[in-house]
């Protein structure tokens, strides 16, 4: 089975795309997959300053909490995003990690396969389509790695809301169980 790092980009207490993550990895882990889980909260992310010194060293001159991300992404079998959208695209938490993973670029990366679970207060399928453009835009300077699937969970709002839509706690679940 394949080593899966699920990424939540959320940084609220409480967090509806947080909750509907554990239902993916618990999908996932029962797939047989190994499973890890980093959340961006509490971590020092800073912004990507285009010197692409990155491109040489594999390593990034900003010294904080991306280098150590960019190594359990780099290798992992598949990777999943989990974001709240926020105005119709994904957060900027999670826009500024995919910069800082620049790194991976020219490396040896294993990742193959990425997945994304959005959530809205808007339930219109229209709604995750930027976040998913954007998150498709990083996946395509990766050549040997594709975007398989997305599961977009709207109308879920309030902090903790996500716990009375077991409909959608379930669809998170056998969205980690389809998980490659």
């Amino acid at each position: 089975m394949s080593r899966v790092l699920v990424i939540t980009a959320s940084l609220r207490a409480k967090s509806n795309s947080d909750r509907l993550a554990e239902e993916l990895i618990r999908g996932a882990a029962a797939a047989g997959h190994e499973v890890e889980s980093i959340s961006l909260k509490g971590k020092e992310i800073k912004f990507c300053i285009g010197c692409l010194a990155c491109q040489k060293t594999q390593k990034c001159v900003l010294k904080d909490d991306a280098a150590e991300i960019a190594e359990k992404v780099k290798n992992a079998d598949t990777l999943v995003f989990v974001t709240p959208i926020y105005y119709y695209e994904m957060s900027g938490q999670m826009k500024t990690l995919l910069d800082r993973l620049n790194p991976l670029f020219p490396s040896d990366y294993k990742f193959r396969r990425i997945y994304m679970l959005s959530v809205a207060a808007e339930d219109e399928p229209y709604v995750p389509e930027k976040a998913v453009s954007g998150l498709q835009g990083w996946v395509d300077c990766f050549e040997k790695a594709e975007l398989v699937d997305t599961l977009f969970c709207g109308g879920i709002s309030d902090a903790g809301e996500a716990e009375q839509h077991r409909a959608k706690l379930k669809e998170a679940y056998e969205f980690g169980k389809r998980l490659a």
